[in-house]
């Protein structure tokens, strides 16, 4: 294995400047005078939320029925949202995670968690001069024997780019636990791959 292959995040894609902040309190506040308008809320964040459901159940048709019911609930619960300084789709993630975890509990099953070859090639650099099969193979088989609540903060951290504040929310965790399962879950990731993280020294206090 190449221990210089790079594991870099993506850039945070789930910040909001205060314009988008502000459209989407105007979506939210039509679609609660015009439940009409929740289609396209709909619209927007379908995608990201089926993917998210998806690769916890890695079943279509259960991630079909779990992202129906999810916004079934945010539309059900929609006046009931309040603007806590995060991005609306946090409270989207956080009713899909909730979901997620009842039909695991009602099903009394164990929990999967399944990440596309494509996405899981988004962790490399350059993974066109880098990329190889052996270390997507050793990658997906080190992710696999981490626990699925520490994939899941790997995932929104590094995939969805979220702030350790919106992790914590959707997961309904602290902060400090966030912080804690991701810190673990680089350190697995050492083993085999150099770790070129630009917030690695933030986890000097909690060694």
């Amino acid at each position: 294995m190449d221990k210089n292959l790079e594991f870099i995040p993506l850039k945070n894609n789930g910040h909001m400047t205060e314009e988008e902040i502000r459209g989407e309190n105007e979506l939210i506040q039509a679609s609660r005078q015009d439940p009409a308008q929740f289609s396209r809320i709909y619209d927007r964040y379908f995608e990201g939320i089926f993917y998210f459901i998806f690769r916890r159940t890695d079943d279509e048709a259960i991630a079909s029925d779990i992202c129906s019911q999810t916004f079934l609930k945010a539309l059900q619960n929609l006046k009931k949202y309040e603007f806590r300084g995060l991005p609306f789709s946090a409270w989207l993630f956080r009713i899909a995670s909730n979901e997620v975890n009842k039909y695991y509990n009602r099903k009394k099953k164990r929990k999967v968690f399944s990440l596309e070859e494509e996405r899981v090639m988004e962790l490399f650099d350059e993974p066109e001069k880098e990329f190889s099969q052996q270390h997507i193979e050793t990658l997906i088989t080190t992710l696999n024997e981490l626990p699925t609540e520490t994939v899941e903060v790997l995932e929104l951290r590094f995939f969805e780019g979220r702030s350790f504040k919106e992790i914590a929310y959707i997961l309904n965790i602290g902060e400090s636990g966030a912080k804690m399962r991701l810190y673990r879950a680089v350190e697995k990731l050492r083993k085999y791959f150099t770790i070129n993280w630009e917030e690695e020294d933030q986890w000097d206090d909690m060694k």
